[in-house]
């Protein structure tokens, strides 16, 4: 497809049905993989494809709501997958089976007044495993339970209570006799690991590193015996956990690397290890009984990672970059590589049409390295768009990301900053927002790569604008009400915070604690912090354009953030656009719905920057 006969609409379109791939597994038997694709439908879908590669890839959902894969079943038969209304994040479980697509069984009720995570049935059929915050009762609480759902009786079986609110997906062992999970009882910032039999019987601690450090873990294929990710004041250090010995073997303990990710596929006698250096993730291979480590191969075209082994030394790995849309390809055991998803095949676009993200990297105020990723427009410029990644706790990688590149051929250079507190560099680097608390020093960093951008002549003072969904959003807000329209001329935050109270009382209960861990307390622990830090104070300094986006359906980020700091703006008249979806939830996600979004934005940053 050429470009030059195109106009921003039709090549919007031609973005927009790019495949995006989430949550990619191999069954266990590894004859097959799945994965959750968003772009092809209006929604997200599950699709299927042998790991053969001698077949195109089958449309497993068919549905007017996003669904999205979230486990397989033991026997490889199909899959449990998971659908809200709306982006609401209530989600219902279903169950597929391979020989039946597009018939979704229910397993749990639809629209619950709590928040499932996990999902994955027994050995036995009938014993559906997740949790929920939700009580004997039925009544929505902060701290999320254990349940063993019988989905014969649907009898629902408490197997665990946490004390305290946080969010985890439980895991069951192959033999289906015991649930790991984590608990965050002792501190916000911190995680334990905790075992309990499927029976609800002996639930206790089974790891722990210190009550505000983090411990996660996943089973390993022998069910009987867990790989551990545990943080280690500096770094992080992986280890074995046995149930015969019931203590951590501790197999990697080195400062130097940042080990943020683990796997261990049923099928594989190795662990998988992500080293994530500058954001680009290295893949290395670990004999759990030795210690060893093969490092995965690296391709100089783009990032690819092992997902899992399917045999005779044939593996199926994810590839990617900015001009490689994210693929399952199958490697064989000489290098092979086949695409499984055959995803050029879905649409009209080529490499050719897709611009390539440039490392970019600058000090904030303390001196502080920070590292982007700028993607420059094609033609002649219009302006620059800084494009801010939520989380905080996430991170931006060279990979195709349809809102930048038709921001790019709409005339807009797009920095997507990497600021302290993102994943992708060190365990210190994305602590480190903890020492401010949201809103500190990482909108500093942010505020210094706009004046390297300028210092560097890709940008121009008065023609630079912000946005980003959740924490994007909410560092749009901080932009616009800090900086000076030289540098911010108008932002554009996506369902933002803009009160920090208010989204702490308002959000999903299960996430308050990820807020106090990240703000240093409570509200009512520490309010001149939650004060300090919420942009709705600090409107009055608004001199740029603004347009707000919210999802009227969002559970996380709520659209009260958006009621009160219209009623601020309105007081000390600030003029500001709105646009919301009455079916969207936390980010703008059906297509109909980002077209939108996007032909708005473009609109609304040239004419930004086309006024004073």
């Amino acid at each position: 497809m050429s470009l030059d006969n195109l106009d921003g609409s039709k090549y919007l379109d031609a973005l927009l049905r790019l495949p995006e791939m989430w949550s990619a597994a191999v069954s266990p038997d590894g004859q097959w993989v799945a994965w959750t694709w968003a772009g092809l439908a209006p929604t997200m879908e599950v699709y299927l494809a042998h790991t053969a590669g001698n077949q195109p890839p089958v449309r497993l959902t068919v549905s007017d709501q996003n669904t999205w894969l979230v486990s397989w079943l033991a026997d490889s038969s199909g899959v449990i997958v998971a659908q809200d209304e709306n982006g609401n994040e209530r989600a219902q479980l279903f169950r597929v089976l391979i020989t039946q697509p597009a018939v979704m069984e229910a397993l749990t009720q639809p629209q619950p007044s709590y928040y499932i995570r996990g999902g994955q049935l027994h050995p036995n059929g009938h014993w559906l495993v997740y949790s929920a915050n939700v009580d004997e009762s039925g009544a929505e609480i902060e701290s999320a339970w254990i349940y063993r759902h019988d989905l014969v009786t649907g009898e629902r079986v408490p197997l665990a209570c946490p004390h305290r609110a946080t969010s985890f997906s439980p895991q069951l062992n192959t033999q289906g006799t015991h649930v790991l999970y984590t608990r965050k009882d002792l501190h916000p910032s911190g995680s334990q690991l905790w075992l309990v039999g499927i029976d609800g019987a002996d639930d206790h601690e089974i790891v722990n590193v210190g009550a505000q450090y983090k411990v996660t873990g996943v089973w390993c294929p022998d069910g009987q015996s867990i790989l551990v990710h545990a943080d280690n004041r500096t770094h992080f250090r992986i280890g074995i956990w046995s149930l015969d010995a019931s203590q951590t073997r501790w197999l990697i303990d080195d400062p130097a690397r940042n080990i943020e990710q683990i796997a261990f596929p049923r099928s594989s006698s190795h662990a998988l290890i992500f080293d994530v250096q500058h954001t680009r993730p290295r893949a290395s291979l670990l004999d759990v009984r030795t210690g060893l480590e093969q490092k995965w191969p690296d391709d100089p075209q783009a990032t690819l990672i092992p997902v899992a082994p399917v045999g005779d030394g044939v593996w199926v790995a994810q590839r990617y970059s900015s001009r490689q849309i994210r693929d399952l390809v199958r490697i064989d055991n000489k290098g092979g590589i086949q695409s499984l998803t055959r995803v050029w095949e879905q649409t009209d676009l080529t490499p050719d049409d897709l611009s390539a993200a440039e490392d970019f990297r600058w000090r904030s105020d303390d001196g502080l390295a920070i590292q982007g990723w700028l993607y420059r427009a094609r033609g002649e410029a219009r302006g620059t768009i800084i494009y801010v990644h939520g989380g905080p706790t996430w991170h931006y990688e060279d990979w195709v990301d349809a809102q930048i590149q038709f921001f790019v051929t709409q005339g807009f250079h797009v920095l997507a900053p990497n600021y302290r507190g993102s994943t992708g560099f060190s365990r210190t680097y994305c602590e480190a927002i903890k020492e401010d608390g949201w809103g500190g020093r990482e909108q500093d960093d942010i505020r210094a790569g706009i004046e390297a951008l300028i210092a560097a002549g890709v940008a121009v003072p008065g023609r630079i604008g912000i946005t980003g969904t959740s924490y994007g959003g909410y560092s749009a807000w901080c932009a616009i009400t800090r900086l000076p329209t030289r540098l911010i001329a108008a932002a554009a935050p996506i369902c933002g915070m803009t009160d920090l109270v208010i989204d702490y009382e308002t959000t999903r209960p299960d996430l308050r604690a990820y807020s106090a861990e990240m703000m240093g307390g409570t509200p009512s622990e520490v309010p001149e912090r939650y004060h300090l830090r919420s942009p709705i104070h600090f409107v009055s300094h608004i001199r740029g354009h603004l347009l707000i986006v919210q999802g009227e359906q969002d559970p996380n980020v709520t659209p009260e953030n958006v009621t009160a700091v219209r009623t601020a703006l309105d007081a000390v008249d600030i003029a500001y656009e709105l646009l919301t979806f009455a079916d969207e939830g936390h980010g703008i996600e059906r297509r109909p719905n980002q077209k939108t979004l996007l032909l708005r934005l473009a609109d609304f940053f040239t004419q930004a920057f086309q006024q004073p």
